[in-house]
């Protein structure tokens, strides 16, 4: 089976070309992140009109890397939700039309599912598995029990980690995206130079909460207007107390369902800190950390194949009435 997946949930337009859910015969992503930065953050009523411009070639794109027409397609696999509406429903669109005219399957794909199996493009895992997303839009942790079996742990209550670290670049006058600015800055700095705080919610949580974090380095910048140096503690120090409650919760999970494996995807999981970190405590404690490639981390059409893949094999179809989700509950069934 080769799916054509569509990705448009936030200010990327991502298609690709899946053969039988694991192997990627092509990955085209569009990016926008100089239509965005000079804002900050993600404008979506621009992200959405930028979808417009992209989506056909990008398309194109991927049948031609592919070396495939769509008369070679067998089904379509779409994100429907969680995104911003606008630019979902692009992506939905250019599905249904696909779908329509060459009178081939399509099903509606969670974002959050794409991103927790990207790890199969490179990777055989076993399941059961612990999985994190950590990106711009979602923090949440999953016991993965099959290829479409999976159960929600917990989730970000306030600001993801991704957020949190684009807003604190941004207060800071970093520029975007954030995470990877304070990321190079921090590599500078002394991470224990200041303490911020690391909020645990309740004793064994596996909730999140990045709010916190975020306004004591605006209070801190506040009463310590930084130097250079300063500037790279401040980063270093923020990012450290982020890392520790992410590589903790993920520990915690896996300690308390009695798995060994844990798989981090999403933008944040490109962090090298973190990978060291959890690759540490991973190492000492006997479970295992998995990272996709950071290019499969990052919003993309493939993760969207593997997971559109599975749910085809299991018999799940949309009809041409779906619409975007920008809520969609997954793994709390």
């Amino acid at each position: 089976m080769i799916v054509l997946a569509i990705e448009s949930s936030c200010d990327d337009t991502g298609a690709a070309l899946i053969e039988e859910g694991r192997r990627p015969l092509s990955n085209i992503v569009s990016s926008q992140d100089e239509v965005h930065r000079k804002y900050g953050g993600v404008v979506p009523e621009l992200a959405s009109r930028r979808h417009l411009e992209n989506i056909v070639p990008v398309i194109k794109g991927a049948l031609q890397e592919a070396h495939k027409t769509l008369d070679e397609v067998d089904a379509v696999g779409v994100t429907r939700g969680p995104g911003l509406v606008g630019s979902l429903l692009v992506g939905i669109m250019a599905g249904k039309a696909v779908s329509y005219a060459k009178d081939i399957p399509m099903v509606g794909v969670n974002h959050l599912m794409g991103h927790l199996l990207a790890i199969f493009l490179e990777n055989e895992i076993p399941f059961p598995f612990i999985g994190m997303v950590a990106s711009g839009g979602h923090t949440a942790l999953y016991l993965a029990e099959g290829f479409v079996s999976f159960r929600f742990l917990g989730g970000t209550r306030d600001d993801a980690a991704g957020e949190a670290f684009d807003k604190v670049a941004k207060y800071l006058g970093l520029g975007y995206p954030g995470g990877t600015i304070i990321e190079r800055l921090a590599r500078r700095g002394d991470s224990q130079a200041i303490s911020f705080p690391r909020a645990y919610i309740a004793k064994d949580s596996l909730d999140f909460s990045f709010s916190g974090i975020k306004t004591a380095v605006v209070n801190y910048v506040r009463s310590h207007p930084p130097t250079d140096d300063g500037l790279a503690n401040i980063a270093a120090s923020f990012q450290e107390a982020v890392v520790d409650v992410l590589v903790d919760k993920i520990i915690w999970a896996a300690q308390r369902y009695k798995v060994d494996r844990a798989v981090v995807s999403g933008g944040v999981a490109c962090n090298g800190r973190l990978r060291e970190r959890l690759n540490q405590r991973g190492e000492e404690l006997g479970i295992r950390a998995y990272f996709p490639s950071p290019h499969l981390c990052r919003d993309n059409a493939a993760m969207i194949g593997v997971a559109g893949y599975h749910l085809l094999k299991e018999g799940r179809r949309d009809g041409l009435d779906i619409g975007a989700l920008s809520r969609w509950l997954f793994g709390r069934e």
